[in-house]
């Protein structure tokens, strides 16, 4: 059993802790409105399982930390408390709600590796992103199972991605590893892969012929 520190109480942050608290996981969420604005959320993620704190509290609190909030707000995320801990990145671009970013636009970098820069001691690691929120405590099953829905990971630490591989298990899920963070933009927003249920097989295939699109 792990904790896991959410940052980001929204539908991602809720469904990861949803499915997290069903595989046997203990949670810490938080958001950037603080604890006192969470008591309905943790109504229904069951007082006994998760309970709010701070973004700080939270980001020390996890064994591994989930990242759920607007790309925008990650230079608000603080880096100490983050040190040396396994960071899921779930962000996804969206210039209507970001902002334009011009790193991004032109391919020059992908949202991991914008969070990799934000916290340099972190071991980053994609995860999330291409998953309807409300799938994920309810696609995921036993280990072995046929046609099992596999999501993608990216990260540089293998160490970093063996933990995340190890929790993505325990949810459900098996894990398709696409390489560095650079390689994360294989199922960003409007991938083939993006949103789809799809196994293992289907999605190494799907990643292996994306093309890269310049951001509109």
């Amino acid at each position: 059993m792990s904790t896991v520190g959410i940052i980001g109480a929204g539908n991602i942050g809720f469904n990861v802790a949803k499915a997290a608290i069903a595989a046997g996981h203990r949670v810490v969420i938080s958001n950037s409105r603080g604890p006192d604005t969470l008591h309905d959320t943790i109504d229904q993620l069951g007082h006994s399982h998760a309970r709010a704190a701070t973004v700080e509290e939270a980001a020390r609190a996890g064994d591994l930390v989930l990242v759920a909030v607007p790309l925008h707000a990650i230079r608000d995320l603080p880096r100490e408390p983050l040190e040396d801990t396994v960071v899921l990145d779930a962000t996804n671009y969206y210039p209507e709600r970001d902002g334009r970013i011009a790193t991004l636009d032109s391919n020059l970098s992908t949202t991991s590796e914008l969070l990799q820069r934000h916290l340099p001691h972190s071991h980053v690691v994609k995860a999330f992103n291409h998953i309807n929120a409300k799938d994920i405590p309810a696609h995921g099953l036993p280990a072995g199972t046929e046609d099992r829905r596999a999501l993608a990971i990216a990260g540089a630490d293998p160490g970093a991605k063996a933990v995340v591989r190890a929790f993505l298990d325990t949810l459900g899920y098996d894990a398709v590893d696409l390489g560095g963070l650079s390689k994360s933009w294989r199922v960003e927003r409007d991938t083939p892969a993006y949103g789809v249920r799809m196994n293992a097989e289907q999605l190494k295939e799907a990643v292996a012929t994306t093309k890269r699109v310049h951001q509109h």
